[in-house]
């Protein structure tokens, strides 16, 4: 599933050539996705300007413009196995290629999705007030996400470490793979109970967080040359991990074995001495 960074490095992609296009026609092959495509969008987008290109935890929202200034929005998620693409308008789509934007440019950009969990959504209401929205907890690479929010929401859960960073209620973006090597880095078992961490302990964690997801979004930036590729893989790349997929593997730090364990139906990979549990 693409996480936060490769969202990023999704909306960095496909920004060039389609940031300031104005929509020339909208193609819906298939409007079958986690909600239905509305129909009405072949007819309601044309004309209209994209005028920028946000992200907000893994939706990406794009800001469109009609003549009188009048702002609407697109927000797209691109769920299990979706991805975007910026092609120019004579290429062949293939299966799963669902819907297509085109612009002004001679350029288009394709969604692809062959487990259909995206979201292609358009709202003429202010952003911020969107139902998948309104819940979301602070980015974490602003000052918004700080030890102080996060360490105010831990006080009287006893729900494990890992469960919280990965509630968009508490911190957005952090996946599987980020949650378990944020904790990595922090030195904390993924199973403490959340009420058990001290300030301390919270400070270096929501720092490792910031870490790890600005640094796979450093990686990401390899791969901005294939979002102008049809054949390429835009929004996944190598990452260096440390305890991640890596089960038995010794630990880049103290070279004990990687131990791996499932927590809320998810893989959890931990280095028993550099991350131990807390004694009952």
């Amino acid at each position: 599933m693409p996480e936060l960074p490769e969202v990023e490095t999704t909306l960095r992609g496909i920004q060039p050539k389609t940031e300031g296009q104005h929509i020339q026609k909208i193609i819906i092959r298939n409007p079958k996705l986690r909600w239905p495509v509305e129909s009405h969008l072949t007819e309601t987008l044309p004309g209209k300007k994209l005028s920028k290109i946000s992200r907000r935890a893994k939706y990406l929202l794009l800001t469109l413009t009609d003549d009188n200034g009048t702002e609407s929005h697109l927000i797209l998620h691109l769920g299990m196995s979706g991805n975007l693409r910026v092609l120019p308008q004579d290429t062949p789509h293939q299966k799963h290629d669902h819907i297509d934007v085109l612009f002004d440019n001679g350029f288009m950009l394709r969604y692809h999705d062959p487990r259909r969990f995206g979201a292609f959504l358009w709202t003429d209401e202010p952003i911020e007030t969107h139902p998948l929205l309104t819940h979301l907890a602070p980015e974490p690479l602003t000052d918004a996400f700080n030890t102080d929010e996060l360490f105010q929401h831990m006080k009287g859960k006893t729900s494990a470490i890992k469960a919280i960073i990965m509630n968009n209620r508490y911190a957005v973006g952090v996946g599987n793979i980020y949650a378990n090597e944020s904790l990595f880095l922090s030195g904390i078992h993924p199973q403490t109970p959340a009420n058990t961490l001290t300030r301390a302990q919270t400070n270096t964690l929501v720092s490792n967080i910031k870490l790890v997801l600005a640094k796979a979004i450093e990686q990401g930036g390899t791969t901005l040359k294939d979002f102008l590729t049809p054949d390429g893989k835009p929004g996944y790349f190598k990452q260096e991990l440390n305890v991640y997929g890596r089960q038995d593997e010794a630990c880049p730090v103290c070279g004990t074995p990687i131990v791996r364990i499932t927590q809320n139906q998810r893989a959890s990979y931990f280095c028993p001495k550099c991350q131990p549990a807390l004694k009952p």
